[in-house]
């Protein structure tokens, strides 16, 4: 089954200075929005989900880094992970078939969080704890050209 990486999501405390940081690294916003509603808590497996997010992309057009910060429920503190812990927020793949892949996942004990959630007419989309706890979010583009 064809997989590719779609982005890595990570929690900030301060969207602009994020943002800010990684565009003068080189990455390029791609866009900016406010999510919530019964779609993001369906896919994300948390209720109340709201958050800001921006989407980054690296400059050969093959890296992307979506950054969120959460409006509701607070957001929480934690220590910066050293580089021996295990485990970060989420990795995303774009799959073919995300019912697929989803069986996939169960072969290995693992299923989603919540369920597969509908984004508009683009996405169909979940999270499942995969291994050593890491979110892993699969999506599948609904209208590929």
């Amino acid at each position: 089954m064809p997989i590719k990486l779609e982005n890595v999501g990570i929690a900030v405390s301060d969207l602009e200075a994020a943002i800010a940081f990684f565009a003068d690294l080189g990455l390029t916003v791609l866009g900016r929005d406010t999510v919530s509603g019964e779609w993001a808590d369906t896919a994300v497996g948390l209720d109340g989900n709201h958050a800001k997010i921006a989407m980054l992309q690296t400059p050969d057009g093959n890296g992307r880094l979506e950054l969120f910060e959460y409006l509701h429920p607070d957001a929480i503190e934690t220590e910066p992970t050293l580089p021996n812990e295990i485990g970060m927020h989420r990795v995303a793949f774009s799959v073919d078939d995300i019912d697929a892949a989803l069986d996939i996942a169960a072969r290995h004990g693992f299923h989603p969080l919540r369920g597969v959630a509908t984004y508009g007419d683009v996405y169909k989309l979940t999270y499942v704890r995969g291994p050593s706890g890491i979110l892993v979010m699969l999506a599948q583009e609904l209208n590929k050209n």
